[in-house]
């Protein structure tokens, strides 16, 4: 066998594979022997079928597919002894002379491969670059600080019924004498909060009730015969609730209501390590600096595109094997169209340069992606999202019980290490550019990234 590569230019070649006889033919036999072994055929016994029947029937097939499983395996070893640097797949030339696999018994398979082109982009001080401060306006603290005493509220009891409150009570079925009826539907344990209710004129009649007090009212009016919600409340099949739609009583015997934390020391605790605020005005600073560290993944978004920009400007000149990653893209891809691919090339081909500035950007400054870190951004992430529902003292055990399950899909564990790896790089821009920072309003910004 005699492999030999020929660059057509820097981005183009291809990969001969000349295969003779003595490489393939040991495979041919044994294969025909393993097949002859279990082989079933009209007029012989298992296992007994003249060879030359066999390789007659079955010769042609066994021959291509044990010189496939060559050439398969011997160019991928090629490309890999040779650091050759492929973009997409080797593919069969369009070169390629007709092979006749009846009469031949040497060949000679071509390929065309792409090549990545040869990268040295990077910033400089003199690339001088806006870096977008997003402010914490005096709105987002207020809104943050309302956030964080609802979440840090506790439950108290109350002696008047609001309709933001929850009422626990007995509850038991009326009849038309206003008397409980015989076979009552009751419930010892009925909870309910006159904001869910639909209906005005039941809602009404809880207002301002007092505590051991007994309200009359009709529950199927009061949620308007939504099956869940009367089955749930009065504690019965959802099927039996049309048979249950007259009036019921409910005794109140506990008001409890949900009291906002208020501003003071214990809320400071809580919220940030114990002692480090001592008052209000420190609280706010804190709740602004944690708001600004929330937005800042949005201002390294933001400059890692106008990065993008520049480094492809810089790009422009580089060359892609086109024709190539063209044709790889409509064989490897079903829904793909020559029409299609079009509109889709030039994104794609930004993107693929992108990519290589990327990994030469990535090697150049030694930046990888350990384990640890991926699991380490699992965990932020993780906190992110609960932080976006207002809940940030999140126990750490809890946060790799979450972060474990994410890192579990291949698809979020790849997207999670190219995250750690983008983030790296924008650190290092940022020390390779000048940045100029700009402030600006949330607001602005969003306007800005529209």
């Amino acid at each position: 066998m005699n492999i030999t590569l020929n660059k057509k230019d820097s981005v183009n070649a291809t990969i001969t594979i000349e295969v003779e006889k003595a490489d393939y033919a040991n495979e041919v036999d044994n294969s025909l022997k393993d097949l002859r072994k279990n082989a079933v055929f009209p007029g012989f016994r298992k296992g007994m079928i003249p060879p030359e029947l066999l390789r007659q029937k079955y010769g042609k097939a066994i021959l291509i597919e044990e010189i496939n499983k060559l050439l398969t395996k011997n160019l991928d070893n090629y490309i890999k002894d040779n650091n050759l640097p492929v973009l997409g797949e080797p593919l069969p030339a369009e070169e390629q002379a007709p092979l006749d696999f009846d009469t031949q018994e040497n060949f000679a398979f071509i390929f065309d491969i792409g090549l990545s082109p040869t990268i040295d982009i990077r910033l400089t001080k003199e690339d001088k670059m806006p870096y977008y401060l997003i402010q914490a306006t005096d709105d987002m603290i207020l809104k943050q600080i309302e956030q964080v005493k609802a979440q840090h509220g506790d439950y108290i009891k109350v002696e008047e019924l609001e309709d933001i409150d929850v009422a626990k009570g007995k509850l038991i079925e009326l009849g038309e004498n206003g008397e409980p009826k015989e076979d009552a539907i009751t419930n010892e344990s009925a909870v309910l909060m006159p904001m869910y209710m639909k209906d005005e004129e039941e809602k009404v009649k809880f207002h301002n009730a007092k505590l051991h007090s007994t309200i009359i009212f009709n529950p199927s009016k009061a949620y308007a015969g939504i099956e869940v919600e009367l089955a749930s409340f009065l504690n019965i099949n959802k099927d039996l609730v049309k048979d249950h739609t007259g009036d019921f009583s409910f005794e109140i015997n506990e008001i409890t209501r949900y009291k906002e934390a208020e501003i003071n020391q214990d809320l400071f605790d809580k919220v940030f390590e114990p002692g480090t605020v001592q008052s209000e005005e420190m609280f706010r600073e804190k709740i602004k600096e944690r708001l600004t560290q929330q937005m800042s993944p949005e201002s390294d978004y933001k400059f890692i595109l106008d990065a993008k920009n520049l480094l492809l400007e810089k790009a422009s000149d580089i060359q892609l094997p086109d024709a190539l990653l063209k044709r790889w893209l409509l064989e490897s891809n079903s829904k793909q169209t020559p029409e299609s691919l079009v509109e889709d090339y030039p994104k794609i081909a930004e993107d693929l340069k992108f990519h290589l500035i990327q990994n030469h950007l990535n090697e150049e400054n030694g930046i990888t992606a350990e384990e640890s870190e991926i699991e380490e951004y699992a965990q932020k992430t993780t906190r992110n999202q609960f932080a976006q529902y207002g809940m940030f003292d999140i126990p750490d055990d809890l946060l790799e019980n979450y972060s474990r399950e994410m890192l579990k899909k291949k698809e979020t564990y790849h997207s999670l290490r190219d995250k750690v790896l983008e983030d790296k790089l924008i650190k290092v821009l940022k020390e390779q550019a000048t940045l100029e920072p700009q402030n600006i309003t949330l607001e602005d910004f969003k306007k800005l990234i529209n």
